[in-house]
């Protein structure tokens, strides 16, 4: 699941809006010690949604150009509980420096002067992965990392 998510430069962000709606988004992110990190624009919906409500989800996609069939792209779908990180702390500067080097640091330089732009965390409580037909599994572990074998209900499934 690693492997396959550090191909990916984005995530597709899904949150709720005031009237329970889902929203769907995207945003660069990394990760780092069992968390995704995305930072994004308080203007934007996402961000909105996410203060308003923690609970998220962060979605990977194969690249439609790289799939072999559009019916079983590889994917991984992760719900979340989602924090702000206080600007100015230690992790909020770790965090930035990682995403200086995972993209142009120079936008990720001019990013972090604006002020509206927030940093936000995500845990993971539950995941799938499908990486083909007839290869689903569960994301569990201590770290919420592993890929579990699909063999019947998922007990973390409904967890917080």
């Amino acid at each position: 699941m690693k492997e396959f998510i550090a191909n990916i430069q984005t995530v597709v962000l899904g949150t709720l809006d005031s009237k329970g709606n889902p929203f769907s988004s995207y945003a660069p992110y990394v990760y780092d010690n069992n968390r995704f990190y995305v930072y994004i624009s308080d203007i934007a919906t996402h961000a909105k949604n996410i203060q308003r409500n923690p609970k998220s989800s962060l979605f990977f996609v194969e690249d439609e150009s790289k799939t072999e069939n559009l019916f079983a792209r590889k994917r991984v779908s992760l719900q979340c509980d989602s924090t702000k990180i206080v600007r100015w702390t230690e992790r909020f500067e770790e965090i930035l420096d990682l995403f200086s080097k995972k993209f142009d640091a120079k936008m990720v330089e001019t990013l972090k002067k604006m002020t509206d732009f927030n940093l936000y965390e995500f845990k993971v409580n539950y995941g799938e992965a499908t990486f083909g037909f007839g290869k689903a599994y569960f994301v569990g572990g201590e770290n919420m990392d592993e890929l579990v074998a699909r063999t019947g209900d998922n007990p973390h499934h409904g967890a917080k």
